[in-house]
């Protein structure tokens, strides 16, 4: 009887931790990711729309330590951030976003309408958006 308890925790140790997806298919920091180079374009473009770096810059902080709260290491996160692919698939979302809401590069105004509409509603965007 004592040698049951003993097998379960060897094999228990044996096991390796569960494994983690990659960040790249990691749903809650790639949405988030995608709203901020979002609201990053939309306050480069729109004169009278700024960002709000500092509540951005916290907001930057809490999603690293998400992910290293679920078991993703420094080198990976900053792996995952210094990917040129994954950075040009996050602006491809964004700026698929941004066309679907009816911005266009030669309309700094409908940038402006889009980036409104996020604060009105109150979304991930528009939290790191604030109009002038």
């Amino acid at each position: 009887m004592k040698l049951i308890p003993a097998v379960l925790i060897a094999a228990t140790l044996a096991t390796p931790a569960a494994a983690l997806e990659p960040l790249a298919q990691e749903k809650y920091i790639n949405d988030r990711l995608v709203a901020a180079r979002i609201a990053d374009r939309i306050r480069r473009t729109c004169p009278s729309i700024d960002g709000r770096i500092l509540y951005a810059y916290g907001e930057a902080r809490k999603l690293k330590r998400y992910a290293e709260t679920k078991g993703y290491s420094r080198a990976q996160i900053d792996a995952f951030l210094d990917s040129k692919a994954d950075k040009a698939r996050i602006y491809a979302v964004a700026e698929d976003y941004l066309a679907r809401q009816g911005a266009k590069a030669e309309d700094p105004e409908s940038f402006c309408r889009v980036g409104r509409q996020e604060i009105a509603r109150n979304t991930v965007i528009g939290s790191l958006l604030v109009a002038k």
